[in-house]
């Protein structure tokens, strides 16, 4: 491991087994049959060994949104949308009028957007609405010629998500979904989907918000020359976010390190934070402890991170938004198995008799 990830990943500890064994005991003593609410078991006994208690708590969960453009976006034909909609939906978020605005008041979690690197920012009034203006630069450089960032750059994204984590943790987030924006994101994602698992581009990579036939061949093909161009060191994690990255996908692999630093759960939303959760991962594999797969989107690269890191999506619902909203609807998940943890009664309090 690098000095740089070394410094990056220092503090972090895989979840211990030791809760995951007392939670298991704990849910013997419910009153159900041993596993009979599946996964909602599995869940709660994660969390226990991630917040190191027994039961868990669900305590104001958080939403968090890193936005940020891309060069190759304004350079090459591989999005349907002008990049400008990246600031024009930033300023939806702020007035409240998104998909992921509805869900996380769903869920009762906190909405908080982060801009990065938002190159056409729209003004919106930005006091007390959940908006933090963190902008690194007015989007990348154009993978398909070179580095995505330099290297300060890079640095200064992940501490960004990292310190929001740290500042979320201080005030009692038990858990946090990723979501970004960002027009032409799923090309970065490919492209760096493919060097870190060295997979044919053209299995990786689909049509994000919409593209043709025609775009997804020219989205395939720039991302041909972006590897070529920038040959990533590909068992360096940070050399591979930095020359194909964005901005805000190294926000959330700060958002991934700063959280399991501080035992909260991390909910991966689709393509996009699941790529920032895998570098997380890359750089410190305790991370993965701290990881539930929101949901699977029709992305090909997503569903080959998820097998990748052995992560089963808790939803299924063919979502392909972004934004967070897959993520965020998960956390209702984790919700319903803290508390079943919580309140349900045990045998002996409710005077049944577990004999079998």
């Amino acid at each position: 491991m690098t000095n740089d990830a070394t410094a990056l990943t220092r503090g972090i500890a895989a979840p211990e087994e030791q809760w995951l064994a007392r939670a298991r005991r704990f849910h013997e003593r419910l009153t159900k049959p041993t596993g009979s609410l599946g996964q909602l078991e599995y869940i709660g006994t994660r969390l226990c060994a991630i917040q190191r208690r027994v039961p868990p708590v669900m305590e104001n969960p958080a939403v968090v949104v890193f936005a940020s453009d891309h060069g190759v976006t304004a350079a090459e034909k591989v999005a349907p949308y002008p990049r400008e909609v990246t600031g024009q939906m930033v300023a939806n978020f702020v007035r409240g009028g998104a998909a992921i605005n509805v869900l996380a008041h769903l869920v009762g979690a906190s909405l908080n957007v982060v801009d990065v690197g938002v190159a056409h920012p729209v003004a919106v009034d930005s006091s007390g609405n959940g908006l933090r203006i963190r902008r690194i630069a007015r989007g990348t450089n154009n993978i398909a010629q070179g580095p995505a960032m330099t290297r300060a750059h890079l640095h200064e994204a992940i501490s960004v998500g990292s310190g929001l984590a740290e500042e979320l943790a201080a005030s009692g987030v038990s858990a946090v979904a990723l979501g970004e924006m960002g027009i032409g994101n799923t090309t970065v994602a490919s492209a760096l989907t493919a060097a870190l698992l060295r997979c044919p581009i053209a299995h990786i990579t689909g049509r994000g918000t919409g593209a043709d036939d025609a775009m997804l061949a020219s989205k395939i093909a720039v991302i041909e020359r972006a590897l070529a161009v920038n040959q990533p060191s590909l068992d360096d994690p940070l050399d591979v976010l930095q020359k194909l990255g964005g901005y805000e996908i190294a926000g959330l692999c700060g958002v991934c390190l700063g959280a399991a630093r501080n035992h909260m759960a991390i909910v991966a939303d689709g393509f996009i934070s699941t790529v920032a959760v895998t570098l997380a991962i890359r750089l410190h594999a305790g991370v993965g402890g701290y990881v539930f797969a929101g949901h699977v989107s029709p992305e090909p690269g997503h569903r080959l991170l998820l097998q990748e890191l052995r992560l089963a999506p808790l939803l299924d619902l063919g979502m392909r938004l972004g934004e967070g909203t897959g993520a965020t609807l998960a956390l209702g998940l984790l919700r319903a198995a803290a508390d079943i943890m919580q309140k349900m009664a045990t045998f002996e309090h409710a005077g049944v008799d577990n004999r079998k």
